[in-house]
């Protein structure tokens, strides 16, 4: 038998004993499950129907908002007309609203991310006394719900003077325990020991290695507790509301929610239903555009991820 008609054999039987029981070519319609892509079509439609509604409502008056279906456009678009009320109303206060928001949001959201950061690199990387206490009293703090902390956090500010000021809504903002407890998770396995202690040998303190060393690996982390923080602060309505008495200082949630009370309770004030819903419509768009701004780290986080491994 020639070298080439035993290769040929060899070929043969390799080839029939993958069909029957070897490695098979991966094929994507067989992975394909229809029970999962009808629930995962409902999850999509569950989370994107409000948007749609809102949005829909938006481009209507107060007549077609009730007399025309809800998932679709009225005869006539009237979205233009609602937000001229929107920013002239009371003399624009619903611009003062949300810059109020934005500077409420942005300052928080940094804050609660640096703070846990700092937070969560202590926990992973340095041992003290203490800290399996205080480490579990955070992840308590989490099961906490905000409403109980309310009225506590109200009375010291009283104490304090803070009260009707900025600062009653920015400073328990500040605070975010599960933003602690993600940092610490992450930190762990994004900095490597090796690096830290490459670092101190080079002479680093341990400032200079966490802001110039380890803060740069911890991106994806950041930008999530960031995200989080910006969303709770901005839909946040309870605290403004009890800290808050002035009109200026209100946030968009509070300041939309005095403007639809007083236009319900009657009195000849002039219906404002799509007035406020176009104003919700407003409060979202910026939060879709600092997702859609940062979900690249976190795409960027998840790639570098997948070559560590």
């Amino acid at each position: 038998m020639t070298a080439t008609e035993t290769r040929t054999i060899i070929t043969g039987r390799a080839n029939r004993s993958g069909r029957r029981g070897g490695t098979r070519h991966f094929a994507p319609e067989r992975r394909r499950s229809l029970p999962l892509t009808i629930v995962l079509w409902l999850c999509v439609l569950y989370f994107v129907l409000p948007l749609w509604w809102l949005f829909v409502s938006s481009t209507k008056d107060n007549s077609a908002l009730f007399s025309t279906f809800g998932l679709w456009f009225a005869p006539e678009l009237s979205l233009w007309e609602n937000l001229q009320t929107l920013f002239t109303i009371r003399g624009g206060l619903f611009v003062r609203w949300l810059l109020n928001t934005v500077v409420y949001a942005t300052v928080a959201a940094f804050g609660a991310t640096v703070l846990s950061a700092m937070a969560g690199y202590a926990f992973a990387k340095y041992e003290f006394p203490g800290k399996k206490v205080l480490f579990s009293s955070t992840l308590g703090a989490i099961m906490i719900p905000l409403t109980a902390l309310a009225l506590p956090t109200y009375l010291l500010f009283s104490q304090a003077g803070l009260t009707d000021t900025p600062w009653a809504v920015i400073i328990p903002s500040l605070v975010s325990p599960f933003g602690v407890y993600l940092m610490r998770v992450y930190a762990a396995d994004a900095i490597p020991d090796t690096l830290i202690e490459a670092a101190r040998v080079d002479g680093a303190g341990e400032f200079r290695i966490f802001w110039q060393v380890s803060l740069r690996l911890l991106g994806p982390g950041l930008v999530t507790v960031f995200l989080f923080s910006l969303v709770a602060t901005w839909n946040n309505y309870f605290l403004p509301l009890i800290m808050l008495n002035t009109s200026e200082l209100y946030p968009i949630t509070v300041g939309l929610a005095q403007l639809q009370a007083a236009a319900s309770a009657g009195g000849g004030t002039q219906a404002l239903f799509s007035t406020v819903i176009t104003g919700s419509f407003v409060s979202i768009l910026p939060l879709i555009v600092a997702f859609l701004f940062l979900q690249r780290y976190w795409q960027t986080g998840l790639a570098t991820g997948s070559v560590k491994g």
